[in-house]
């Protein structure tokens, strides 16, 4: 079982960077995905989540209206767009695969918003 993030790393205030999540060894499209992400000193929360077959969304305030979350259940990826970029978007951001009580995570991507 994988989940392996890319597309991170640094970029200017009011930028945009998208994220990708690409899974293997588990069946994807059964799987809810969410991104999380992790700032220095501060606890891990989560950022945006989509349901297995893509009909379900939501965020967490801070980001409503400059990300959005997506998937391709046919690439077994899903993705974080992220516009308008803010300072304190920086952070190491994870994707997190959920079934029932099963439970992945990827190794993480640096985001890194600044001048």
């Amino acid at each position: 079982v994988q989940l392996v993030e890319s597309g991170g790393g640094l970029v200017q205030p009011g930028g945009s960077l998208r994220l990708a999540c690409l899974a293997s060894g588990f069946t994807f499209s059964r799987f809810d995905m969410s991104w999380y992400r992790q700032a220095p000193g501060k606890e891990r929360e989560l950022v945006a989540l989509i349901s297995s077959d893509g009909g379900y969304t939501n965020y967490v305030d801070s980001v409503k209206g400059r990300f959005t979350i997506s998937r391709d259940n046919t690439k077994n990826t899903v993705y974080l767009q992220m516009r308008k970029l803010k300072p304190e978007d920086t952070a190491v951001y994870y994707c997190k695969g959920r079934f029932a009580t099963i439970v992945y995570w990827g190794q993480g991507t640096q985001v890194t918003v600044s001048s």
